[in-house]
Formats: C-alpha cells, sequence, structure tokens
C-alpha cells in the first residue's frame, strides 16, 4: 500500500473532484491524505480519506464570514498569500509519510519544492486546461483567443509574469526545506524537460486535448465525486419537486459578493422565474443567495448527481465541477459566468457545445435577459438533445480509473527515481518519438508546464 498525499487548495468546485479520485485511490488500495480548507473536512472524510486542516473558515451567512472568504481568495494570489499557503501546505503534510504528491496549482508553489526535499515523485492535477497551445489562451485568462501564435505568446508570457511575481516564494520555500538555490524559470524548464505528468480531470468529448502538447499532459475524463454514505434529500425539497414540473436550477456555487450584492441577485433571480413563468431551485451557495417566492424554493448543499436530472436546466456560474455536473446530468446550461477565472472559458464552451445559449456575464445579468434566457432554453429542443448526446458519452468514460492507473505507475519503483529527481537536475533521456505537427499545431517550447 502506497501513501498518496493530495494538497487540494481552492474552493468547492476544486476540492469535490479531488476527493471523487482520492476515493478511487482509495479503493485500489491506498492510503490518501487530503489537506484541503476547515470546511471541507466533511467532504473529504465521508469519501474514507484522511483530512489533514489548512485553517480557514470561509462559511457564509455571516458578516465575518463573508469578509473572510473574500480576503482569503483575494489574498492567496499575492505572494504573501502564496507563502502562507505554502506553510500550512507544509504543517499539514509534515507528518504524512507520502510516496507521491499530487498538486493542484494552487498548491504547486510548496509542493514542488517538498516532493523535491522528500525525494519522491509528483504529479499535477488539474480541472482545467493551463498549459501551452496554439488552440486557446491559458483558460484562467478568459474566453478569447488571439490565434494560433498570439495564444502561444500570451501563454509564455503568463508563465514568465508567474515566474518573477513568485520567485521570493519559490526562494523561501526551498532554503526553509534545505534545498539548493534555483531560480523559478529554471525549476519549470526542468520539469518541462523531464515531461512533469500532469492529469486534466475533465472529458475529452469536451474539450480534446490540444493536438501540440507536450508529452505527459493526460485528459483522463471526470473525477466524480461519491455521494455522501447515507445521504437523503430533505423532506422539504423532495415535496417540492414532487408539487409540479421540473424545475430550473440556479446556482453560483463559490462566488463570493457583498451582503448588498446578494440580495440584488436575489430579487432578480425571483423576478426572473417569475417573469418567465418557472419554478426554481436556488442553492444559497458562497454569496448566500436567499430567494423566497412562489414556487421557488432556496437549498443548502446538496449532491448534483442527484439533483441536476430532476431539473429542466441549470442556470449556473460555469465553475469547472457544476459544468461538468450540468453535462452528466444531459440538461441545457444557461451560463452566467463571473469575470474571473476558468469561469468565461467554461460558458463560451458550453456555448461551443451546443448545450448553451450565449452567456450572460453576471455583471450585466437583469431579471428581464435571465428571464428571456430561461425561456429561450427551455424553448429550444436542440440544445436538450446535445446535452443529452454528450452526457451519453461522457456516461462510458472513467477518468478517475485512468489517472489511479497514472499515479500507480509513478509509483513503480523505476518511475518513482526518475520523477524524484527531475525537479532537482535536468533529465538527460530522451524524449518519447514525436509526430510531425500538423500546419495548424507548433511544436512545444521549453518552460512550457
Amino acid at each position: 500500500m502506497s501513501t498518496v498525499a493530495i494538497a487540494a487548495v481552492g474552493s468547492r468546485g476544486d476540492v469535490v473532484p479531488l476527493a471523487g479520485l482520492g476515493a478511487a485511490l482509495q479503493s485500489a488500495g491506498h492510503r490518501v491524505v487530503i489537506a484541503a480548507y476547515t470546511p471541507f473536512a466533511d467532504v473529504i472524510t465521508e469519501t474514507g480519506c484522511e483530512f489533514r486542516e489548512l485553517t480557514a473558515d470561509f462559511t457564509p451567512g455571516t458578516d465575518h464570514a463573508d469578509a473572510t472568504s473574500k480576503e482569503t481568495f483575494a489574498a492567496i494570489f499575492t505572494p504573501q498569500g502564496q507563502r502562507d499557503t505554502g506553510q500550512l501546505i507544509l504543517e499539514a503534510l509534515n507528518d504524512v509519510p507520502a510516496d507521491i504528491l499530487a498538486l493542484p496549482p494552487l498548491a504547486e508553489l510548496a509542493g514542488h519544492p517538498l516532493a523535491e526535499a522528500r525525494a519522491i515523485p509528483s504529479i499535477g492535477v488539474r480541472l482545467q486546461p493551463l498549459s501551452k497551445t496554439a488552440h486557446h489562451p491559458p483558460t484562467l485568462l478568459g474566453a478569447w483567443s488571439l490565434g494560433g501564435p498570439g495564444n502561444r505568446m500570451v501563454a509564455a508570457t503568463a508563465a514568465w509574469t508567474i515566474d518573477r511575481l513568485y520567485s521570493g516564494v519559490v526562494a523561501d520555500i526551498r532554503r526553509d526545506l534545505g534545498l539548493p538555490k534555483a531560480s523559478t524559470r529554471t525549476l519549470r524548464r526542468r520539469r518541462t524537460q523531464a515531461h512533469w505528468p500532469i492529469l486534466h480531470g475533465y472529458s475529452p468529448n469536451v474539450l480534446p486535448r490540444p493536438t501540440d502538447w507536450r508529452s505527459g499532459l493526460q485528459v483522463t475524463g471526470y473525477w466524480w465525486p461519491p455521494t455522501p454514505p447515507g445521504w437523503q434529500p430533505p423532506q422539504q425539497l423532495t415535496d417540492f419537486l414532487a408539487a409540479g414540473p421540473s424545475p430550473v436550477f440556479i446556482g453560483l456555487g463559490s462566488t463570493v459578493v457583498t451582503a448588498a450584492r446578494a440580495q440584488q441577485l436575489a430579487d432578480i433571480i425571483a423576478a426572473a422565474l417569475r417573469h418567465a413563468g418557472v419554478r426554481g431551485v436556488v442553492q444559497a451557495g458562497w454569496a448566500g443567495i436567499d430567494v423566497t417566492g412562489a414556487d421557488i424554493l432556496t437549498i443548502g448543499d446538496t449532491p448534483h448527481e442527484w439533483l441536476f436530472p430532476k431539473m429542466a436546466a441549470a442556470a449556473h456560474h460555469c465553475g469547472a465541477g457544476t459544468t461538468a455536473a450540468a453535462l452528466r446530468a444531459g440538461i441545457p446550461s444557461i451560463s452566467l459566468p463571473g469575470p474571473f477565472g476558468d469561469q468565461p472559458f467554461w460558458a463560451h464552451r458550453l456555448h461551443e457545445l451546443g448545450t448553451a445559449l450565449a452567456p450572460l456575464p453576471q455583471r450585466s445579468l437583469t431579471s428581464q435577459r435571465l428571464a428571456d434566457t430561461i425561456r429561450a432554453t427551455l424553448d429550444d429542443t436542440a440544445l436538450r438533445k446535445a446535452a443529452q448526446h454528450l452526457a451519453a458519452r461522457i456516461a462510458v468514460e472513467d477518468g478517475t480509473a485512468t489517472a489511479v492507473a497514472a499515479i500507480e505507475e509513478l509509483l513503480q519503483p523505476s518511475h518513482r527515481r526518475c520523477t524524484a529527481c527531475c525537479s532537482a537536475r535536468p533529465s538527460t533521456s530522451r524524449a518519447a518519438p514525436r509526430s510531425r505537427p500538423s500546419a495548424a499545431s507548433v511544436r512545444p517550447t521549453e518552460g512550457d508546464v
């Protein structure tokens, strides 16, 4: 039995798929330890995995909690925020005899040095594509495109900016772990030359693997979270669902807003559902949205795999996890992306796939626009057919099994020796032969992770 440590830094949408991956590794006979923020303890322990706390309390509902959540997720991207996050990761996993580290993007600055210091392999785990490609810019930068050369240039510039911004953070962590000095740019180049493995937990039917990615970057399929054992829906929810036609789900996930904005959103949603003439199930989420009105029910956390198949459509912020749940359920989406992160990218992708109309950004949201989009979505049979067709293709995938197999391969002695050393010095092994790239693709350059 091997011990797999996952540094699950992020919001609920980041943590839940990693808990699903952890559960699959646990079922395969491994010990799995997941470090995550305080509110996600139950999400992890309910899978049977061990929880290590990254101290933070941002449960919505109070002014203090709302302020804390804003500060936490705004500050985490600053150099000091990454120093603090890195320290939390090191403390949480200090006593874990890990054989491999699984690192989402926000854990990499601390995770790479930790793996090197312990001479164990690491593997990237991502829910969106960030590596350089001509097909699109890094997805955290939005849904626009500058064409092949422009997209690759933007990705290279973003990587250079990140390396410069966090160079002091990496230097401090390496010093604290007793590692030799090395620049962030050099370390990135070494990982690329060693083909550092990164697993992407989304469906290749939703977003195919770019043809110009380097080897080591794999799209596995989704990592579905297990339904909590013994979970039962609240009686109020089952009664509401039984009392009329399928409602429309509306939720903004881990979107954090002020109390005043939460009330404004509640008013917009209530009016939109009324104008559209449909029933609604509204998830309060981190925004703390509380909507009241005839034929409207506000709920707390509810497993999407149970809820979404009972919905006529899902209006959501287009986070990776909620987007995946809507696609899995075979229902059309109503895209309400925020301005930052990968939400605009996934909203645009849903439109390209034919499972959603054009996105309706949150900053331009009005009750009339939302009502019109709800009605248009429900009246468009092509959207539902496209969603159902894609759901059938996703259903035959097993992303967690593919990911588990990739991790177990790295746990083999020969791979462990190679991978553990790759972040400390450049790899001298030959890369696997590459097929000739098409005219539309470009070969990756060094430093492309």
